[in-house]
């Protein structure tokens, strides 16, 4: 089996994460656009273009950003936060995917002959990263589910509501170029772990060139 590069989908609380460390405690190498980004976000050119484009607020004393006065000012129902959106993915995003490119090379470097490297990339579809997978995982979570996870971690209502409100107005469903395959993340863990361990099976039985 070549390496495989395998894209998780799914709303901000579904449980993508989840089945990255599943994944990864399988084998697989997972590239975290999440983490890149907040590595982005710590640095000082980066820092000096986001107070530019939103005013001096947005940083704090020591110089770093606030990331929570960021999210209020991009996530939102209002056009306003979504032309701030706009602004802030111009700066971070080239950042970003140049990270992401060179991880996903050395991934499949790493991998050689036979390994599974996983994307974690939001709005993957969006971002045009689907090229780039053999197969997209979909995982879905039941929202009431989804919810009480994110107020877990300390989200209030209204954030996660913002953030439901920008995945919506832009969301993508997969399909048509690469195979889709579903883990649902509403049950328990040890639920997730047999879908997981199912798929992971799958892909050790995967002809050299793909499904």
């Amino acid at each position: 089996m070549t390496t495989k590069v395998i894209g998780l989908v799914g709303r901000i609380g579904a449980g993508k994460s989840t089945v990255a460390r599943l994944l990864a405690a399988r084998g697989a190498r997972v590239v975290d656009a999440d983490a890149l980004a907040h590595a982005v976000l710590d640095e000082p050119e980066v820092i000096r273009e986001v107070v530019a484009a939103f005013g001096d607020e947005v940083a704090d004393g020591s110089g770093r950003l606030r990331r929570s006065e960021v999210a209020g000012r991009v996530f939102g129902a209002d056009p306003s936060h979504a032309e701030a959106l706009r602004i802030l993915e111009a700066i971070v995003h080239p950042r970003v995917r140049s990270r992401i490119v060179t991880a996903l090379a050395a991934g499949r470097a790493a991998g050689a002959d036979d390994g599974v490297v996983v994307l974690d990339v939001p709005l993957l579809v969006q971002a045009g990263w689907e090229d780039e997978c053999d197969l997209l995982i979909d995982i879905a979570c039941e929202d009431l589910v989804r919810h009480r996870r994110l107020e877990a971690r300390g989200w209030t209502p209204a954030e996660i509501a913002a953030r439901d409100q920008a995945w919506e107005r832009r969301f993508v469903a997969p399909g048509g170029r690469r195979p889709v395959l579903r883990v649902d993340t509403s049950g328990d863990p040890a639920y997730t772990q047999v879908q997981v361990d199912r798929i992971w099976d799958g892909l050790r039985r995967l002809p050299p060139d793909g499904p």
